[in-house]
């Protein structure tokens, strides 16, 4: 999974090697949560107009992890 977030956020900046992906520990609950880490003037490429395209990674992402029966949750800092 960190290996898709990257790809895909590394394709939407100017600098993709300031791309990292995190992930925590899973919660309670089975969630695990994805940190997408950019540069700070590739924020706004990453969030884009009115966040369409983070929930478009969110999106993305939750559908490959139902494929592999996971909870997650995907936060962009």
């Amino acid at each position: 999974m960190q290996e898709l977030l990257a790809i895909i956020a590394k394709g939407l900046v100017d600098s993709p090697e300031s791309v990292s992906v995190d992930a925590d520990e899973p919660r309670e609950d089975g969630t695990i949560v994805y940190h997408i880490h950019v540069a700070e003037s590739d924020m706004g490429r990453v969030i884009g107009k009115q966040g369409r395209i983070a929930k478009a990674i969110r999106t993305i992402a939750r559908s490959a992890a139902i494929r592999s029966d996971e909870k997650i949750m995907v936060e962009i800092d």
